[in-house]
């Protein structure tokens, strides 16, 4: 499921690799989770030590961006838990996210954008996961230590609450 690691491949070899392919994606789940840009890049850098560090013991259960992903993920809540987090203003602007492609992003897209980082953080997990990242239910489950009826619970809820907030309703549901 992960890379495939040559038989002369150093950790650090390994990991420039994983660096290179996933530090965008990583970035991207990292901002909209925590809706802080320099915050995101600092959990980035913490995931991919903690990997270094956990490297040889990767069973290869899943592929190497799971893995990554969930320590990212992980790595995001703490930071979220944190006494810091609740002293800082971590709203950050649209053009502070990383983007996929050259075009400019749609007000639609800004405006779907924004709507997703109100969201509780177990929305905005399984919304990052399913619909940007593509992962499965089944993946999303693991990865989050949930069922995959519990996954299919909060995509339908996040889809609702985003549906409310985009139309300009109001949300009865916290």
């Amino acid at each position: 499921m992960g890379m495939i690691q040559a038989p002369n491949q150093t950790p650090a070899d390994r990991l420039d690799q994983m660096v290179q392919q996933y530090e965008k994606d990583l970035l991207r789940i990292c901002c909209m989770y925590l809706g802080d840009r320099s915050a995101a890049e600092d959990i980035v850098q913490e995931t991919f030590l903690k990997a270094y560090k956990r490297i040889d013991s990767f069973r290869g259960e899943s592929s190497e961006k799971t893995w990554l992903v969930r320590i990212a993920l992980n790595c995001c809540r703490d930071y979220r838990r944190s006494a810091w987090y609740r002293y800082i203003d971590y709203r950050i602007s649209i053009d502070q996210l990383p983007i996929l492609s050259s075009a400019p992003p749609s007000d639609d897209h800004i405006a779907l954008t924004m709507a997703i980082m109100k969201l509780k953080p177990k929305y905005i997990e399984v919304v990052l996961l399913y619909f940007y990242e593509g992962y499965p239910i089944r993946e999303i489950a693991r990865m989050l230590n949930l069922t995959e009826a519990a996954v299919s619970n909060r995509i339908h809820k996040a889809k609702q609450k985003l549906r409310t907030e985009l139309e300009g309703g109001e949300d009865d549901e916290k």
